[in-house]
């Protein structure tokens, strides 16, 4: 077992990670809001919690992995650094599509799933829904209320933050100062003791017949966005648990809130290590619906890149560096995953044990030694995968070549174990990509002649077109 070390947000320091009851570990991540599919962005944040989960693994540890479903009072307002305005997500959703909030969660939670096998996310041991665990969420307020932590306005039941000396210890004062500036001139309940103060529930609009409220001994409504996540990390991992990771985005709102309400019940700390994974960029802005390039996994897969490419892509650049996607990086990336497998395929099929020189064999270790070194430094997948890479390029005999690839994707999760044909899988030209779209926008439009016209005319070029579940695929003709 190599010493891990991992960047905690609340000390904001590389450190040592110690669990509190080795070799056990838990760990919480916050999921998905299920109103909309998840964008790529969301994703990285996903995939860089399972390079953590993998590592902690691969290092020896036993991993109590739980992940909140948030089918509730995730309100609009949050886009604009306020959680307690706005409308529900769920809700407005639901209107949209005119379907009830539960159907529009059931069928986004469905596609979750879905999309995260997709991308060889490991599953959560627990995966938990907000709207399962109302009647631990009110206990919690019940245990805040007892503790004078708590006020109630017309609007709901409020965490008074001035009884609570130790907030926005996550994010510092300069984040807080910046969420000072950013709310000022927000509309908020005018009972509000505090601009920071944040609700615990929220009532029912009396003209208002929600999908999703309950009855509580403060009167009928809905939790607070921030209470599920307290509420369930310490129902499944204890009052006090090893890591809590989220989005950086979550620094100064949610997780500031989820530590006041948690450790104000308490009295102990929520989380030993808070991890936070950066930004996505995309062309080298900002990403957002407004702006047409919030892309999901779906929007991916259209044209014509698979999961698993997008993946490789995240493991380029380290978790706390933001990243900037556009479609050519997603294309290299795919490049270069598909010479990645080649390489592993070639190992495998040359494959013959051999006994190994002394000097290869001290290549062999010094590669799985470099590659441990490089995850367990804070989770460094870029200087892990130029390991990988050189590993693969080296002169050690084929068979060490794959067992070391098989080692190495335990913690980068590439399927590269499931590698059978990549050497019939042609390089997609931009001509033929021009092509495949082409007929992709035919075939949506009902004009399946001219597709079919198409189709024949890639034909004609050797390849063959292969319509699957996740979008069209080329292949060489033949076996």
């Amino acid at each position: 077992m190599s010493d891990l070390y991992l960047t905690n947000s609340l000390t904001r320091k590389k450190e040592k990670f110690i669990p509190i009851d080795p070799p056990n570990v838990g760990m919480y991540t916050c999921g998905p809001t299920v109103y909309f599919y998840p964008q790529i962005g969301n994703w990285r944040t996903f995939v860089f919690e399972d390079i953590l989960r993998r590592v902690l693994v691969y290092n020896g540890y036993l991993v109590k992995h739980v992940m909140n479903i948030t089918d509730v009072g995730h309100l609009t307002g949050d886009n604009i650094g306020d959680a307690d305005l706005g409308e529900d997500r769920m809700e407005k959703e639901a209107r949209k599509e005119n379907k009830t909030a539960w159907e529009i969660a059931d069928f986004y939670i469905k596609d979750f799933i879905e999309s995260r096998d997709k991308f060889n996310i490991l599953a959560p041991t627990y995966f938990v829904r907000a709207t399962d665990h109302i009647s631990e969420q009110i206990s919690l307020i019940k245990r805040l209320e007892e503790k004078g932590l708590t006020y109630i306005t017309k609007m709901g039941v409020y965490f008074d933050i001035s009884k609570f000396p130790d907030y926005g210890k996550l994010g510092g004062q300069k984040l807080i100062d910046k969420r000072k500036a950013s709310r000022e001139e927000l509309k908020e309940d005018k009972e509000k003791r505090n601009t920071f103060d944040f609700a615990l529930w929220k009532f029912s609009k009396p003209d208002e017949k929600r999908h999703m409220e309950w009855d509580s001994p403060w009167g009928r409504g809905f939790p607070g966005w921030h209470l599920e996540c307290s509420a369930m990390s310490m129902k499944y991992l204890g009052e006090s648990f090893d890591i809590h990771t989220g989005g950086i985005d979550h620094v100064a709102l949610h997780h500031t809130n989820e530590i006041a309400q948690s450790e104000g019940a308490t009295g102990k700390p929520l989380a030993k290590y808070w991890l936070h994974g950066e930004f996505l960029k995309v062309d080298g802005g900002r990403m957002g619906k407004s702006l047409g390039n919030a892309y999901t996994l779906h929007d991916v897969v259209k044209k014509g890149f698979g999961p698993l490419s997008l993946r490789y892509l995240y493991l380029t650049a380290h978790y706390r560096d933001s990243l900037n996607f556009t479609w050519n990086s997603l294309a290299s990336a795919q490049k270069a995953l598909n010479n990645l497998r080649e390489q592993v395929l070639a190992a495998k099929i040359q494959s013959s044990r051999t006994s190994l020189s002394s000097e290869k064999s001290k290549k062999v270790d010094d590669y799985s030694k470099r590659f441990s070194e490089a995850v367990t430094d804070d989770l460094n997948t870029p200087q892990a995968l130029a390991v990988f890479w050189e590993a693969m390029k080296s002169n050690i005999p084929s068979e060490d070549k794959y067992d070391l690839a098989l080692s190495f994707d335990e913690v980068l999760g590439l399927k590269l174990g499931e590698v059978s044909e990549v050497s019939k899988v042609p390089k997609v030209s931009k001509e033929l990509k021009g092509l495949i779209e082409e007929r992709e926008e035919l075939r949506k439009e009902g004009k399946f002649k001219e597709a079919d016209e198409i189709r024949k005319n890639i034909e004609k070029k050797g390849l063959k077109v292969e319509d699957t579940s996740e979008g069209p695929k080329i292949k060489s003709q033949g076996p």
